[in-house]
């Protein structure tokens, strides 16, 4: 039930083909309808020759004759707005009965074209009326009272066919912002997508590679110490198991938050900086030498997500240290407070001997980057004066 010339634009799936559109029910109603309109308001102008006692028989038939192919003529408005209203303008200068041909194609125009075509049909019109009545006056009607009818006239139909063709483009306007926005909502949802994907990646990364590289330290040490006693492998193949199962757990974790509604109620909560002793003890026992110089008074007192960031910061740190300078004192400093800002520091010493280079290295110095700046803080790393590295975070804390 809607015009043929505006379903094309509704329907986001088709494609302009070049061709006029079939017909739609619509369509056929209200062709049939402006016909029988013409010939409604023909029939009546052939009464009003009736009155018109000098009019020549010859000049009424070739009137009704030319009313009549202009009848017929409204079944072409579609295909030919243009053409139909410019050839019904003469039509209208000598035949009477061809006004409501005239007025129905002088609506079709305004409907499918724009303004500047109406203007000059619509004008000329005006000016076939006040001639017309001027050659064959209405019987009783005074000749400006019958040429500002037809002025009138011609003007509600132009503007009714103004007012129908706006609220056509309002419709198709409409659909196309609906269009454009629910095309930017799926880029939104791709973005946040995208987002997501990055933050679990650098989760798996901070987390994976601590464990991993516990199960590393105590591999080697199995390897290069055969000789070691039954009580100190078993120590060594319980931290391996127990890092191991922490690994996976920690990997089911955060898969789980691709599965879940809300990554917030997915797993155990993630480690703030009150987990940061923990931290520390943790990397301890895989024989690390970690001296936790600064705290802070409360930690829970810390935000949540800055706490979280400074704990992966310094996670990330220590694993580094004990990939790239084993054996080396390694001291991790957290000092601030409200207003202040939150300071993470994690400094080891220079290593003795030369340490082979990890494949990939520095992806996570940027991850932690990446990290600190979404966190609105800064972060900064290097060699320090004596041979060794530092890592130092400065994270904002209102």
């Amino acid at each position: 039930m809607l015009p043929s010339a505006v379903i094309e634009g509704l329907d986001p799936a088709a494609e302009p083909s070049g061709r006029r559109p079939r017909r739609t029910a619509r369509d056929w109603i209200v062709d049939f309808g402006c016909f029988l309109l013409a010939v409604l308001v023909g029939i009546l102008a052939m009464d009003t020759l009736e009155q018109e006692p000098d009019l020549p028989k010859a000049v009424e038939a070739v009137d009704q004759l030319i009313g009549a192919l202009a009848c017929a003529a409204v079944w072409l408005r579609r295909r030919w707005p243009v053409g139909l209203a410019v050839a019904m303008v003469p039509a209208g200068l000598v035949s009477g009965t061809a006004g409501g041909a005239v007025l129905v194609s002088l609506f079709t125009l305004a409907v499918h074209r724009p303004f500047r075509y109406v203007a000059w049909v619509g004008g000329a019109c005006a000016a076939v009326q006040a001639v017309y009545y001027w050659l064959r006056p209405e019987p009783g009607v005074p000749y400006l009272g019958a040429a500002l009818f037809g002025v009138l006239l011609t003007a509600t139909v132009a503007g009714w066919g103004m007012l129908v063709r706006a609220k056509r483009q309002l419709l198709l306007s409409l659909r196309d912002r609906a269009r454009h926005a629910e095309a930017e909502a799926r880029l939104r949802a791709e973005q946040a997508q995208r987002l997501a994907r990055e933050a679990i990646a650098r989760e798996m990364h901070d987390v994976l590679a601590h464990r991993l590289t516990l199960l590393s330290v105590h591999a080697g040490a199995l390897e290069f110490r055969p000789d070691a006693s039954r009580e100190e492998v078993a120590r060594a193949a319980g931290v391996i198991r127990e890092s191991a199962h922490e690994a996976l757990q920690d990997l089911r974790e955060i898969i789980g938050v691709l599965r879940a509604a809300d990554a917030d109620d997915a797993g155990r909560p993630q480690p703030t900086l009150a987990a940061l002793d923990e931290l520390v003890a943790e990397s301890r026992e895989a024989g690390m030498k970690v001296t936790l110089a600064g705290r802070v008074a409360d930690p829970a007192a810390v935000p949540a997500s800055v706490g979280r960031t400074a704990y992966r910061i310094a996670q990330e740190a220590l694993t580094n240290a004990r990939k790239h300078a084993p054996g080396t004192e390694v001291t991790v400093s957290v000092a601030g407070g409200p207003g202040d800002g939150l300071a993470v520091t994690v400094r080891n010493t220079a290593p003795e001997g030369g340490v082979p280079r990890v494949p990939g290295s520095g992806q996570g110095l940027i991850g932690l980057s990446e990290r600190a700046t979404l966190a609105g803080g800064t972060l900064t790393h290097g060699p320090t004066a004596d041979g060794g590295f530092e890592v130092r975070a400065r994270l904002p804390w209102a």
